[in-house]
């Protein structure tokens, strides 16, 4: 059943979440911050990608709670926030690769 409540929290998860992870930059980045604290350089370098580039989507992740930053000196170190969104993530690849499955079991089928 559909509550209100539900329907609320669908919304904030669409509003919040799903746009955050709408590019696959953005979930490279998250999976990398899984593994250690790192500065926009270092993502930057680790996704052949400009600075400038990595701190507009860093400011994304930030923006909606998924990262952190913190400043030591002139350095910021980002770090993920909470690992169950890698755990998330890796249910949603597992889902989506059992689909490419059967699409592709179906395909031989027809064949």
């Amino acid at each position: 059943m559909i509550t209100p409540t539900l329907a609320q929290e669908v919304s904030r998860l669409e509003a919040d979440l799903c746009f955050a992870l709408s590019d696959p930059t953005r979930i490279l980045i998250l999976y990398s911050l899984s593994e250690s604290t790192q500065t926009v350089n270092e993502l930057a370098s680790m996704l052949s990608l400009t600075q400038p580039t990595t701190s507009r989507h860093l400011k994304i992740l930030r923006d909606r709670g998924l990262v952190n930053a913190n400043r030591q000196g002139t350095t910021v170190h980002y770090q993920l926030v909470d690992q169950r969104l890698i755990k998330a993530l890796d249910l949603l690849r597992g889902v989506l690769r059992d689909s490419l499955v059967r699409r592709a079991s179906l395909v031989e089928d027809l064949d």
